[in-house]
């Protein structure tokens, strides 16, 4: 199931690759709502808020993992790209290692200090006993997180996007089932729902592992798994930590923004939610692009195809190109819509409030889109630094901008585009000159 990038064509690979991760993003999206409409629902209010409060703190854990996951998955795919088995077969098997001691170690660490980091976020007492459980018994099944991550970026790695997508909607399957099985059957409440996902992940990575078994002889490493490699470990850090770092800072970034949006009254709230999920839904495929890029750029970098990292770094600019301009026609014209479908008809404020920042965003679209591609090109040449300055540049400046034009100068909810064109604009500035500078670095070893 393996797929060769560093031959064959370039805008079919990267299109084949990028499918099954728009998808199984998109449907983690859907799932996830799902998964809260059973608890607010057959629970209640208290029980929803519960769980959301938790998420900070859980997102926070797993978006480190995913980094640190992706971080090894790059050199996996430099590695494979450069037919270098041995090394990745010793990759594999260190940061399989590295990463279970890992999981283990913050798993306890969080089960312990579960209580203090939900008051440091001044949970309401009246919640904090349910959001504590939650959390502990997610962090009981953080070790299947890691496994389940890990997994899915060293298929990625290898050229397969599908597999990953496949246990993606199993576990999201096994996860609705077990919420109304748990939650609405025995009535467990909030623990059920953290019970469920956590069967869910282990009942995946065992499907996971029985898979790899027999279809992925390359994975099969028998005896070897037992191979630790403390050099490779710490390059796996230094390439998974900045990941890491910069998948929590987007996170962070929203944290902020939502602490502007939160003293604007429950319409700013509420239309700021709507157009978070619209958002979500009209950039994840870019990201998953830029994902498909790094993964195409790694073996190629690894086999030494200079010429072809560049043309396939130019198609991926086209494919963003024809898919934005797509979307961005249809959140222009479908805002008013669109919008509709998260509120009540009575709700026309903040409907008016969505509809007034759609159609601007929509205009902005291209620029999210460039910023990803770029991402995804410094990501595969292993140079993720260039990723993380300019992720932290563009989230300051979006928060920056936001508090500043809204809270200070008490601007609409558009000011909330041209928050994020501030950013694009701040992240742009940065990554322009280098790719510049690398592409004719790139030019004179070809």
């Amino acid at each position: 199931m393996a797929t060769d990038m560093t031959k064959g064509p370039m805008i079919s690979q990267i299109t084949r690759f990028t499918i099954p991760l728009v998808l199984g993003n998109l449907f983690q999206l859907t799932y996830n709502a799902a998964d809260s409409v059973i608890v607010g629902k057959f629970v209640g209010d208290d029980a929803l808020a519960a769980v959301g409060t938790a998420g900070p703190i859980m997102n926070m854990v797993i978006l480190f993992i995913t980094g640190m996951c992706m971080g090894a998955g790059i050199l996996m795919s430099t590695h494979y790209g450069a037919k270098d088995y041995d090394l990745l077969e010793r990759q594999i098997s260190t940061s399989m290692l590295g990463g279970l001691g890992f999981s283990a170690v913050i798993s306890v660490f969080l089960i312990v200090f579960a209580h203090p980091l939900l008051e440091l976020l001044q949970v309401p007492e009246n919640i904090i006993g349910d959001a504590k459980g939650y959390l502990r018994i997610i962090f009981l099944g953080l070790i299947f997180t890691f496994i389940y991550n890990f997994f899915s970026n060293t298929l990625r790695a290898l050229g397969d996007s599908k597999v990953p997508l496949y246990f993606l909607m199993i576990s999201a399957l096994l996860n609705v089932i077990g919420d109304l099985f748990f939650v609405v059957v025995l009535g467990w409440g909030v623990l059920g729902s953290a019970a469920a996902t956590v069967l869910s992940e282990m009942l995946c990575c065992l499907f996971c592992l029985i898979y790899i078994r027999k279809k992925v002889p390359l994975l099969c490493l028998g005896k070897k798994w037992k191979v630790f490699d403390g050099s490779i470990l710490w390059k796996t850090f230094n390439y998974g930590i900045t990941s890491a770092l910069q998948q929590m800072c987007v996170q962070l970034g929203k944290i902020c923004v939502q602490t502007v949006v939160n003293v604007q009254g429950v319409a700013f709230i509420a239309a700021f939610t709507a157009i978070n999920r619209v958002d979500d839904f009209a950039m994840t495929p870019q990201q998953n692009i830029a994902h498909a890029t790094t993964t195409f750029m790694a073996q190629n970098r690894g086999a030494g195809n200079i010429r072809r990292m560049k043309q396939g770094f130019l198609s991926s600019v086209l494919i963003q190109l024809v898919y934005t301009s797509v979307v961005a026609v249809l959140v222009f014209f479908g805002a008013r819509p669109i919008m509709q479908l998260f509120v009540s008809d009575g709700s026309e404020q903040v409907i008016q409030l969505g509809v007034s920042y759609l159609r601007l965003i929509a205009l902005m679209y291209l620029m999210p889109a460039a910023t990803n591609t770029i991402q995804g090109f410094f990501r595969g040449l292993g140079d993720l630094k260039v990723t993380l300055i300019s992720t932290i540049l563009n989230m300051s400046a979006r928060f920056f901008s936001a508090w500043l034009m809204i809270h200070i100068l008490h601007g609409g909810f558009d000011r909330l585009a041209w928050a994020n064109f501030f950013g694009w604009v701040a992240m742009l500035a940065l990554q322009i000159p280098l790719i510049i500078m690398r592409w004719r670095k790139e030019q004179q070893t070809d």
